[in-house]
């Protein structure tokens, strides 16, 4: 109506006409990654109409910047073959839309091969002393987009759950099934944000939460 397509609810992970638009080029530029070595390691249609998100995974946190970067390149030059835009900004649809976040999944030794319940919680309840701090660095116009809405955390607010996709971190039920050994995922920063500045307070702060979660 009015030119908006119909409400979100059919197109995540879709397919079909009707519920997708820009596979090709997003298949493209999955080909262009992969032949150029980076980790992406997924693509899949998000909430939001023509909205894509793909995976970027490496061991190394700063391998994984540096294949976001030029993955990022390589998205601006395929989509302007196909003469349209890739839009960053986390929340490019005003409305009842999900915004554009970069989700980053991160571990490390202790996390992965020690874990426990108890480590997990009292860490991440020290990873929020530091919200604002992280909130600085994910990313511009990110209020618009956390708003306790849409798969959210407010982004005056600071959570942590286990499967819930309206926290801030979400603890993966990978995690607690693998007796609670494994990953968080720190759902806060935005689409157009720096990767290497993400990751540069994720471990300042996690090296203080984990000396605090030890003890």
């Amino acid at each position: 109506s009015g030119g908006y397509p119909e409400p979100q609810g059919p197109y995540y992970c879709a397919v079909g006409y009707q519920n997708v638009t820009g596979r090709d080029i997003v298949e493209e530029h999955l080909d262009l990654c992969l032949n150029a070595g980076l980790g992406i390691t997924g693509i899949n249609a998000e909430v939001m109409l023509g909205q894509w998100e793909y995976q970027c995974f490496s061991m190394s946190a700063l391998k994984a910047c540096d294949d976001l970067i030029i993955s990022r390149y390589l998205l601006f030059r395929v989509t302007e073959q196909h003469h349209v835009v890739a839009e960053l900004h986390p929340k490019p649809m005003k409305g009842d839309w999900n915004g554009s976040g970069m989700h980053t999944n991160f571990s490390f030794p202790y996390m992965k091969n020690v874990g426990g319940q108890e480590y997990f919680e009292k860490f991440l309840t020290e990873f929020g002393k530091y919200h604002d701090e992280h909130i600085a660095e994910y990313g511009a116009f990110n209020d618009e987009r956390l708003t306790g809405i849409h798969e959210t955390a407010s982004i005056t607010d600071y959570s942590f759950g286990v499967s819930d996709r309206g926290a801030s971190i979400r603890i993966p039920s990978y995690t607690p099934d693998h007796g609670w050994k494994g990953y968080v995922e720190d759902r806060r920063p935005a689409s157009n944000a720096d990767p290497y500045r993400i990751i540069a307070r994720i471990l300042k702060t996690t090296a203080i939460a984990h000396e605090v979660a030890i003890k």
